[in-house]
């Protein structure tokens, strides 16, 4: 049986602030820590609501961030589709069209400033 484990998301981005924006003031995560400078990389740790998650932003270290793939999602879960709906509305943006099937029929997919999607769907 194993312990209690935490997870952090870490995701390197040429955008940072950009980035920083879209998830914090669109999708509605909380910023909780920054650095700046720390050998040479700057970031920001949001909280993802509910789940005991961070995302971690980084910029920096000189090499640049990877090219988005159309099967490297991040997936948020909502109780239900009036939640949903006001992250969609916040977003601000016109839904893209995710590559897997599942995906098109079961979520509404936005792409972040650096061209990767979240997926907004209903918990079932």
């Amino acid at each position: 049986m194993m312990a209690a484990i935490r997870l952090r998301i870490a995701r390197h981005t040429d955008r940072l602030d950009e980035l920083v924006a879209f998830y914090r003031d669109r999708v509605g995560f909380r910023e909780v820590h920054r650095f700046q400078d720390h050998d040479g990389y700057d970031g920001v740790f949001l909280d993802i609501p509910g789940t005991g998650t961070e995302l971690e932003l980084t910029a920096g270290g000189g090499h640049h961030a990877p090219d988005p793939h159309p099967e490297s999602l991040l997936v948020l879960y909502f109780d239900s589709q009036a939640e949903l709906d006001v992250v969609a509305e916040r977003i601000g943006q016109p839904p893209v069209i995710p590559a897997n099937p599942y995906w098109r029929a079961n979520a509404q997919a936005y792409e972040d400033p650096d061209g990767f999607q979240v997926l907004l769907t209903v918990s079932s």
